[in-house]
């Protein structure tokens, strides 16, 4: 068994999936193995499971993996499946039951639930399905709990909202005003993100004035952010936890007429954010390299199939991004 705990940056425009393999075997810790690894006649299957294709950060993931997918189409077949928003959690769950009938041998899963997700997982292991973890990691209790031993593959959270959280408080100085868009509670990464912002409004002094979910989602957010202003109108920044809400944000921001007044932060470096920073109505969001995540799932998915076994935590690359 391996226990790994690295960082992964990938470029899928440039790498094979042979310097991929080297890449990523080195950065585990020289886990000394085959590039290739050495698959049964028939191609195995290889299913993946994200979250809401509402949210670009996915279509993202889902666009990478495809199209590590066609790069690849001789070692593998591939299926890739969404959620019609972030708590659509049975849609996963089906998905994955549908994999299992249809005798996949590998299932890569960005769990909406963190609990809810470990029972069909567990499921699909029993069935004898390599199942690879990436983006939000599991509930540890409940996979003591249910007898599931998987890695997670993917960001460190908290680490990443700190990062734009620090941001933020270097840019409003002590005692900045500022409120927090949490995503699903149910998910890890959520409560990670949260405590990544906390970690900010105590070491910049800042005076946190709300902090509420609004589910990952534009429009809730919008609204969300609409009724902290009403609330708080001495609002001078915030942070929300991906994207997709601080462009709900900034959308209720300009409703108020304060465009570019107060200041915002992200999570996931989708491309609508872009020009908002240059426009000034973002300070900066945290890049965590969905597309490449996803297709590094499935390559440990390979060699796990191929008799290699990982446990603890790969962690991958997160990156302020600012205009």
């Amino acid at each position: 068994m391996s226990k790994v705990s690295t960082t992964l940056g990938l470029d899928l425009g440039s790498f094979s999936r042979r310097q991929f393999l080297k890449t990523s075997a080195l950065a585990a810790g020289a886990l000394a193995l085959p590039l290739g690894p050495v698959l049964a006649a028939d191609k195995p299957k290889v299913g993946l499971v994200m979250k809401s294709l509402a949210n670009e950060f996915f279509k993202q993931m889902q666009a990478g993996a495809e199209a590590y997918a066609a790069k690849n189409k001789d070692k593998f077949d591939f299926a890739a499946v969404g959620m019609k928003d972030e708590r659509d959690f049975a849609a996963q769950v089906d998905a994955i039951e549908n994999f299992i009938t249809q005798k996949y041998n590998i299932i890569v899963v960005a769990p909406a639930d963190s609990k809810a997700m470990v029972t069909p997982i567990a499921k699909a292991l029993k069935a004898g399905i390599k199942v690879i973890n990436i983006d939000v990691a599991l509930d540890e209790k409940a996979k003591k709990k249910a007898g599931v031993d998987l890695a997670f593959f993917g960001p460190d959270n908290r680490a990443g909202a700190k990062l734009a959280g620090d941001a933020l408080g270097k840019a409003l100085g002590k005692g900045g005003k500022v409120v927090i868009l949490e995503g699903n509670p149910e998910a890890d990464n959520a409560k990670q993100r949260k405590l990544g912002f906390d970690d900010s409004v105590k070491e910049y002094k800042l005076k946190l004035l709300d902090s509420k979910t609004a589910h990952w989602e534009t429009e809730e957010a919008n609204t969300l952010m609409t009724n902290f202003l009403t609330q708080h109108p001495d609002i001078q920044g915030v942070m929300a936890a991906n994207d997709s809400m601080a462009l709900g944000v900034v959308k209720a921001i300009d409703a108020a007429g304060k465009s570019g007044k107060i200041k915002v932060v992200g999570f996931d470096n989708i491309p609508a954010v872009g020009p908002l920073m240059k426009e000034g109505k973002m300070l900066a969001t945290v890049e965590q390299y969905g597309a490449q995540m996803a297709a590094m799932g499935i390559d440990y998915g390979l060699r796990e199939l191929a008799g290699e076994k990982f446990s603890g935590w790969v962690k991958t690359d997160v990156k302020l991004i600012t205009a």
